[in-house]
């Protein structure tokens, strides 16, 4: 693995928000070549990665990160010197109607993932193993809820309160486990809530947005006073690939945008730019269609990062603030309405597999 430029990196779950966000930037700026597992859920769209799909840098397959034998087979076909662990189910409320998908995916396909690198890793010969890392991509919703003040650490206990944060908890300590066990040189980061491009509508930004546009209620979960630290998908994007680069094996990097907002404020925001972007619209303004909901079960009060460790050890710093990156997101989706389109009606479920290129 000497000249990393020509080397492969293993992504998985890349067709999915972030993961896709991950390749595209990774293809622009980067010169070494990509191979993409991703099992194609209903969050992985094939749509999200056409503009790079004939790259010859770039490879599609379409597989399960649980399938043994597949996995093994790519390592030992692409010899990669990373892997980038994105694949996960994500969505709390999917979470809370039917927790055991989660389980499957984001504990048990965590752990025959690292079983199968485990394997490849050992096999390698003492240089590479040296340069060869294990990227899990987590969330800061392993943590649980906090009060008014405070942020997440690194050292922050982890205290998950939904099945989802309680699969991706279990993931995570997989993944600490197989680094003091065994060696393998692990990196583990903790996000905070991203947004931008591509992401599925069923998340809040997206969400407000198409529904503010087509004048449809906007629903929020009890007060709308629940927090969260927002971060730009590009920046979280960058953050990883400072984690390849500069990462000590072993170690766990929260990343976060150092931008708190209730939810009320997000959907206040994404009314105000729906208003000036579309006045002609005959339900401006679009605060009127506010809607107070039932709160979900289990719903946490308040996230927010400390980031520090990964700004001073990754050398990394958001480029993008909040507004800038709201602006940005919502002229993508008003300049993008095929692409919500297309998941609207299905057919990127349909046709998803003409799009990319298998092995």
């Amino acid at each position: 693995m000497s000249n990393p430029t020509k080397q492969f990196i293993l992504v998985t779950g890349g067709a999915g928000f972030i993961g896709s966000n991950f390749v595209r930037q990774w293809l622009a700026e980067e010169q070494s070549p990509l191979v993409n597992l991703d099992k194609l859920t209903y969050a992985g769209n094939l749509d999200s990665l056409a503009n790079v799909a004939n790259d010859p840098r770039y490879r599609f397959v379409h597989g399960d990160i649980g399938d043994g034998p597949l996995v093994s087979r790519l390592l030992a076909e692409y010899q990669p010197r990373a892997i980038v662990n994105f694949a996960a189910e994500s969505h709390v409320d999917r979470s809370i109607d039917g927790p055991a998908s989660f389980v499957e995916a984001n504990v048990v396909g965590t752990f025959r993932l690292l079983e199968s690198a485990r394997e490849y890793w050992s096999d390698l010969s003492a240089p590479n193993r040296s340069e060869f890392r294990f990227l899990h991509v987590s969330t800061d919703e392993v943590y649980g809820s906090l009060g008014p003040t405070g942020r997440f650490t690194e050292n922050t206990p982890y205290a998950p309160n939904s099945p989802y944060s309680a699969s991706k908890a279990a993931s995570d300590h997989f993944v600490r486990a197989y680094y003091h066990t065994y060696g393998l040189p692990t990196l583990i980061t903790n996000c905070s809530n991203n947004y931008g491009p591509y992401q599925f509508p069923e998340k809040l930004i997206p969400l407000m947005t198409l529904n503010a546009l087509k004048g449809r209620p906007l629903p929020i979960y009890g007060d709308g006073q629940q927090v969260r630290d927002w971060l730009f998908v590009g920046d979280h994007c960058r953050a990883l690939r400072a984690a390849l680069v500069s990462g000590t094996p072993g170690e766990v990097y929260n990343i976060g945008g150092d931008c708190e907002r209730t939810n009320l404020d997000i959907v206040l925001a994404i009314c105000e730019l729906i208003d000036s972007l579309r006045p002609e619209l005959p339900h401006v303004p679009c605060r009127s269609l506010i809607n107070y909901v039932t709160d979900r079960p289990g719903h946490d009060r308040r996230y927010a990062i400390d980031a520090k460790k990964a700004q001073t050890e990754l050398h990394w710093l958001p480029q993008e603030d909040f507004e800038s990156g709201l602006r940005r997101t919502v002229d993508w989706y008003l300049d993008n309405s095929e692409w919500v389109d297309r998941i609207s009606s299905g057919k990127y479920r349909q046709e998803r597999l003409g799009l990319g290129r298998n092995t």
